[in-house]
């Protein structure tokens, strides 16, 4: 129950700010459609959430969190929590300072290498990262406040603070709808803005939960050296992400024009459940599972596992499933139209329901790591990652040396990343069910049955409703409103009572949910 409030509050928020970025994309996609300087604003947009998402979110996220919890149960808890927070502070401010200053001088050729532009291309997207690269300054302090925010269990604030930045892009495209280089600019400015918002918004929240931070002078305390011993190989890990990401931009700029802008607008809605289910569960489950852990209770611990994976297939299979089967409608609807062709609106399409095979798999591995990241255990999943990314590279450059064509190429691309993730999903499931920390229980394995039926219908009823709804989805922007409506409202319409009559979902959480919140309103 506490599970499901918990990722209710991250997973909602967190759709708002999905439900911005559609409508950001939609905008962008019109004006700046996939063109040069939409690929150049693309790469300086995803160069800094690289890092970000490297040393901060997920990194960041599994050493401190876990440390922090345990710290708040002490005898001083609140206090020594506080003081950890501080000395981490302390030492982590400086060195993206110093990151971002170095990456500043070497950005030219680091671009260079990444991109494959050359020219005036690349002359813009240096450029353009120039601007946007403190942003990972930004944005790796906010999940230092949301670490400690999500480990006093509120969850609304860094749930919510990705929709500003959303809005602040969405502004930029709005007062400079020119397109080119000089939208590409704002848009860098207001990435760069947005993590100021952010930023403001975290620090806030957490003065109103009592936590005020003072900057101290670097040293490396006895918590720090901890939080290094486990925040190290977790980076490393990441850093293999991350790598595997910079792959991806690597071999996508030398598609062609326009393969970074038609697989970011894919990406964008195979993010939507990524986002809200994924890594709502992975937040709402670290602290929890880290308090059993450290309670020697790993039964308990399990059990959360458990209930996130029931919680996280029930809501992703049916996503999935939806996204693949309405790849083509959905992309026409939403991004088609202004400077976005009918071709551009088809590859976006195939590259979604390539992609979307994968995504159930994204979100088990949001599950299964905070098994290891509870016990501190960093090092396993570096290891993982680092024997998936192998496999990566060799398959992309097999992949990308079988045909010219660029359709084949960025679907190619697609399915490895695919494949690779379900890899990585099997290791580490393999290695919990070993150790003997998380097995998949009998219940859970039934209920998964009866889910992937349930989608099973969906999918049916789908292909009917895209051939009823065939004209609208490229028609009008009111056609295209009651196309996807229709194609969201029917589908969840169908799966989710199905999955209710059939017992692919734990009724009585629900209800016991429901009971809770009662007394409340009433009140």
């Amino acid at each position: 129950m506490n599970l499901l409030k918990a990722t209710g509050t991250i997973g909602g928020l967190t759709l708002v700010s999905r439900i911005l970025g559609f409508a950001r994309e939609m905008l962008m996609s019109r004006i700046m459609g996939a063109s040069a300087a939409a690929d150049a604003f693309f790469v300086a947009f995803r160069l800094p959430n690289t890092f970000r998402r490297l040393f901060g979110e997920g990194a960041f996220s599994a050493g401190f969190v876990p440390l922090y919890a345990q710290r708040l149960q002490g005898e001083n808890g609140e206090a020594e929590a506080k003081k950890f927070s501080e000395e981490v502070l302390a030492v982590f401010l400086p060195t993206l300072v110093l990151f971002t200053l170095v990456f500043q001088l070497i950005m030219p050729a680091f671009v260079a290498a990444i991109s494959g532009y050359s020219g005036e291309k690349l002359e813009l997207a240096t450029y353009l990262t120039r601007i946007t690269f403190p942003y990972l300054i930004l944005i790796s302090l906010v999940s230092l406040w949301a670490g400690i925010l999500n480990s006093l269990a509120r969850f609304t604030a860094a749930a919510f603070a990705p929709a500003l930045l959303n809005l602040c892009m969405m502004l930029a495209l709005i007062i400079f709808p020119q397109g080119g280089a000089y939208t590409a600019f704002w848009l860098a400015v207001a990435v760069t803005f947005g993590g100021v918002v952010q930023l403001g918004l975290l620090i806030a929240a957490s003065v109103r939960a009592g936590v005020s931070l003072r900057l101290r002078r670097p040293r490396m305390t006895p918590g720090v050296r901890q939080f290094v011993r486990v925040v190290v190989p977790a980076t490393l890990g990441a850093g293999v992400y991350q790598i595997s990401a910079f792959i991806d931009t690597f071999f996508l700029a030398r598609i062609g024009t326009g393969a970074l802008s038609w697989f970011n607008y894919a990406d964008r809605l195979n993010q939507l459940p990524l986002g809200v289910i994924g890594a709502a569960l992975g937040t709402a489950i670290l602290p929890q599972v880290s308090r059993f852990v450290g309670a020697n209770d790993p039964e308990k611990a399990a059990h959360v596992q458990a209930q996130a994976l029931d919680l996280g297939m029930f809501l992703t299979l049916p996503a999935a499933l939806a996204l693949c089967v309405a790849a083509g409608p959905l992309a026409g609807a939403l991004f088609q139209g202004g400077e976005f062709t009918a071709r551009d609106a088809d590859i976006t399409a195939t590259v979604l329901a390539i992609i979307v095979l994968g995504l159930p798999a994204y979100v088990l591995v949001k599950v299964l790591t905070p098994g290891f990241y509870s016990r501190q255990d960093t090092a396993t999943p570096v290891k993982t990652a680092a024997f998936v990314l192998v496999v990566n590279v060799v398959l992309n450059f097999v992949v990308q040396g079988m045909s010219p064509d660029p359709l084949f190429r960025i679907a190619g691309l697609s399915a490895v990343i695919a494949l690779t993730s379900w890899l990585n999903c099997a290791i580490l499931y393999v290695i919990l069910h070993r150790r003997g920390h998380f097995r998949m229980p009998a219940w859970l394995a039934s209920r998964v049955l009866r889910q992937l039926l349930a989608g099973a219908v969906m999918v049916a009823a789908l292909y009917g409703l895209e051939m009823l709804f065939a004209d609208w989805f490229t028609g009008s922007a009111g056609r295209r409103i009651i196309a996807v409506g229709a194609l969201v409202g029917i589908g969840m319409g169908i799966y989710f009572p199905l999955c209710w009559a059939i017992g692919g979902v734990d009724r009585q959480a629900f209800k016991d949910l429901l009971a809770r919140k009662k007394p409340a309103a009433n009140a």
